[in-house]
C-alpha cells in the first residue's frame, strides 16, 4: 500500500507560497511541486524495496537505521554512528534554485531530526518580511493586468463593432486593424481563462482529473499570445508595403496576411505542443523547465518583434527622406510628419521591451513581470484608441451616423450634410471607402 503524501507543516507552507506567488506566473505551480514529490516517492520507495530485496538473508538483520522516505527527501540504510548527507529536496530547488543539504544521524535509538532546518538548509526563509512583500507585490500586479485586460477587451470590442457597422471603412488596411482588435481579444480571454482553469481550486486531487483540459488551455494561450504577435507584425509589414510599393493587390496582401497571422502560430504552437507531449510531458505545460522546447514560442515571437523593429526603422528612414525632398507639398508635409510621431509611437507599442528581458537575468523578475504583465495588458486598450477611436475617418463616420438620426428626430431641419462629408467625391460606395482608407494610414 502506498505511503500517505500528506505533508508536514513545514512543506505545507512551502506548498501554499508556491500556489500563492504563482498566480501570475512567477514561481511554479502547486500541482507541479505535487507532481515533483510524488515522482520522488516512488523512486525512494522502489529504491528502497530494492535494497531490501538484495539484503535478504537467512541470518539475523544488521542493526542500524532502516531505509526511510520523511515525506520530503529520501534517507537511505545506515549503520549506527553514520552521518547521512542528502540534498535539498527537488521542489525546493525549483522553488528557490539554490542548491544544499540535509542531514541525519543514524543513532541506536534510530533516525535523529533533520538538520539543519530544511528552509534555511536550501535557502528559504518562510519569516522573512522580504516574502510578504513580494507577494504583496504578485497580487496587486494581479488586479493591474486584470484590470487591464478587461478594460482592454471592452475598448476592442466597442473597436471591432464599430469598424464592422460602418461599410464605408471596410477596407484593407481596417480589415487588418480588425484582425488585430480579434488576436487582443483573444489574448486577454485566454489570460482569463487560464486563471480561471490553473488557479480554481486547490484540491491535491485537481491536478489530475483536470490535466488534460489545462494542457488544452495552455496549447489555446500559447496560439493567443502568438496569433497576438503575428498580427502586430502583419501591421509592420502592412504599413511598409504602402511606402515602399506603389501598385499592389491588397486582395492578395490580405490572404497572405491572413495566412501568416493565423496560419504561422498554429505551426509553432503545434509543433511546442508535440515536442512538450514527447520530452516534457510535465503538469499543466505551464512551467517551461526546459529552455530548448520553450524556444519553439519564444524564438518565432523574438523574431516576429526584430523584423517589425527593422520595418519601423525603415519607415522612418524613408518618410524623413520624403520630407526632405523638395517636390513633397503641404499636405503631404504634415501627413507624413503625422506618420513619423505614430511610428515612433508603435515601436514600443508592438512589444519591443520583449526582447530586452527574454535574455535577462532572473533578479529583474520583478520588473519583467511589470512590462509584461501589467504594461501589457494596457496594450489593446492602446491600441483601440490609436486605430479606431482617435482615426479621423472613424470620427468622421460616427459624426455623420449621430446627425442622420437627429435628422431622424428633427425631421423638418434642411438636409445639408452631402457637402461636409463627401467633399464632392462621387463614386460608388466601394471606391468611396477605399479612398477613405488610402487618405491616412493611421
Amino acid at each position: 500500500m502506498r505511503p500517505s503524501l500528506w505533508p508536514p507543516p513545514l512543506l505545507l507552507l512551502m506548498l501554499v507560497l508556491a500556489c500563492v506567488a504563482h498566480t501570475i506566473g512567477a514561481l511554479p505551480q502547486l500541482c507541479d511541486v505535487l507532481r515533483l514529490l510524488q515522482e520522488e516517492q516512488d523512486q525512494c520507495l522502489w529504491e528502497l524495496s530494492e535494497e531490501r530485496q538484495e539484503d535478504v538473508s537467512p541470518e539475523l538483520p544488521a542493526p542500524g537505521c532502516e531505509g526511510l522516505w520523511d515525506n520530503m527527501s529520501c534517507w537511505p540504510s545506515s549503520a549506527p554512528g553514520q552521518t547521512v548527507e542528502v540534498a535539498c529536496p527537488r521542489f525546493l530547488q525549483m522553488l528557490t534554485s539554490s542548491n544544499g543539504s540535509l542531514f541525519r544521524n543514524c543513532t541506536p535509538d534510530g533516525w535523529s531530526e533533520t538538520f539543519p532546518r530544511p528552509d534555511l538548509a536550501c535557502g528559504v526563509n518562510v519569516n522573512d518580511s522580504s516574502n510578504e512583500r513580494r507577494h504583496a507585490y504578485l497580487l496587486k500586479l494581479k488586479v493591474m493586468y486584470t484590470v487591464g485586460y478587461s478594460s482592454s477587451l471592452v475598448m476592442l470590442l466597442i473597436a471591432l463593432g464599430i469598424l464592422c457597422a460602418f461599410r464605408r471603412l471596410h477596407c484593407t488596411r481596417n480589415y487588418i486593424h480588425m484582425h488585430l482588435f480579434v488576436s487582443f481579444i483573444l489574448r486577454a480571454l485566454s489570460n482569463f481563462i487560464k486563471d480561471a482553469v490553473l488557479f480554481s481550486s486547490d484540491d491535491v486531487t485537481y491536478c489530475d482529473t483536470h490535466r488534460v483540459g489545462c494542457k488544452l488551455v495552455m496549447i489555446f494561450f500559447q496560439y493567443c499570445i502568438m496569433a497576438n504577435y503575428a498580427w502586430l507584425l502583419v501591421e509592420g509589414l502592412y504599413l511598409h508595403t504602402l511606402l515602399v510599393i506603389s501598385f499592389f493587390s491588397e486582395r492578395k496582401c490580405l490572404q497572405g496576411f491572413v495566412a501568416l497571422g493565423w496560419g504561422s502560430p498554429a505551426v509553432f504552437v503545434a509543433s511546442w505542443a508535440i515536442t512538450r507531449h514527447f520530452l516534457e510531458d510535465f503538469g499543466c505545460w505551464d512551467i517551461n523547465a526546459n529552455t530548448s522546447i520553450w524556444w519553439v514560442i519564444r524564438g518565432p515571437v523574438i523574431l516576429s518583434i526584430l523584423i517589425n523593429f527593422i520595418l519601423f526603422i525603415n519607415i522612418l528612414r524613408i518618410l524623413m527622406r520624403k520630407l526632405r525632398t523638395q517636390e513633397t507639398g503641404g499636405n503631404e508635409v504634415n501627413h507624413y510628419k503625422r506618420l513619423a510621431k505614430s511610428t515612433l509611437l508603435l515601436i514600443p507599442l508592438f512589444g519591443v521591451h520583449y526582447i530586452v528581458f527574454a535574455f535577462s537575468p532572473e533578479d529583474a523578475m520583478e520588473v519583467q513581470l511589470f512590462f509584461e504583465l501589467a504594461l501589457g495588458s494596457f496594450q489593446g486598450l492602446v491600441v483601440a484608441v490609436l486605430y479606431c477611436f482617435l482615426n479621423g475617418e472613424v470620427q468622421l463616420e460616427v459624426q455623420k451616423k449621430w446627425r442622420q438620426w437627429n435628422l431622424q428626430d428633427f425631421p423638418l431641419r434642411p438636409v445639408a450634410l452631402s457637402s461636409s462629408f463627401s467633399n464632392g467625391t462621387k463614386g460608388s460606395p466601394s471606391e468611396q471607402s477605399w479612398g477613405i482608407c488610402r487618405a491616412s494610414v493611421i
